[in-house]
């Protein structure tokens, strides 16, 4: 399998469904998911660190790094670290993302 269609499902079947569940179930999840998307934030903004450096050092397009550290990893610190206390936009935002990844994901495994 293209390692690009394994990355498209990951996002899809893995991320997309995660995000969905915890900005739909919100305070409601259990309290060990916390702490699993606060440590999910700080990995994915280190993994997407080191790939926008090698992707620049290439000259690869660093775009999608810069959302993932940006936004995705920043967000999920800010979920996992306020657990329930977390203010409804923080998981309104992942819901939306949520949406995002799987539908930007489906369409570019589609277009394939």
């Amino acid at each position: 399998m293209d390692s690009q269609v394994f990355v498209h499902l990951f996002h899809i079947l893995i991320v997309g469904a995660l995000f969905l569940y915890v900005g739909i179930y919100r305070d409601k999840i259990f309290s060990n998911l916390f702490t699993v998307l606060y440590y999910l934030g700080i990995i994915i903004i280190l993994y997407h660190i080191y790939k926008s450096y090698i992707y620049s050092k290439s000259g690869k397009s660093i775009w999608v790094n810069i959302i993932h550290i940006l936004i995705i990893g920043p967000l999920l610190i800010i979920i996992g670290y306020n657990k329930e206390k977390t203010s409804r936009k923080f998981f309104e935002i992942l819901l939306m993302l949520g949406f995002s990844s799987i539908c930007y994901h489906l369409y570019y495994l589609f277009k394939k």
